[in-house]
């Protein structure tokens, strides 16, 4: 039996490496990631009614799927705008977005 050795092995090595497994399971579950963030294209937090509301409220009240290019810019993220707003969409306000996004759940 050649390869009786070569089994003998495989079964040595499952042993050794299913605690290690079974440990890694025992490890705290990481926080749930957050359902939007600025980096969420803008066409799925305008999708989401709280999202939306977020977004809204940091545009002083002004629905930007009303904007005549937002079929344009639909599938980007709000982070991946800014440099192309004119200094619209501001650092500030990308923090404000993003903390407001981080509190849906």
């Amino acid at each position: 039996m050649k390869f009786a050795p070569l089994a003998a092995l495989g079964l040595a090595l499952a042993a050794v490496t299913a605690p290690a497994a079974a440990l890694a399971q025992d490890t705290a579950t990481p926080a749930p990631a957050p359902a939007f963030t600025i980096d969420t294209p803008i066409e799925t937090l305008m999708a989401d009614e709280r999202a939306k509301a977020v977004v809204t409220a940091n545009f002083n009240g002004q629905d930007i799927t009303l904007h005549p290019a937002y079929e344009q810019f639909k599938s980007l993220s709000l982070k991946a705008l800014a440099p192309f707003s004119q200094g619209l969409i501001t650092e500030d306000m990308l923090a404000k977005i993003a903390a407001g996004l981080a509190e849906i759940k």
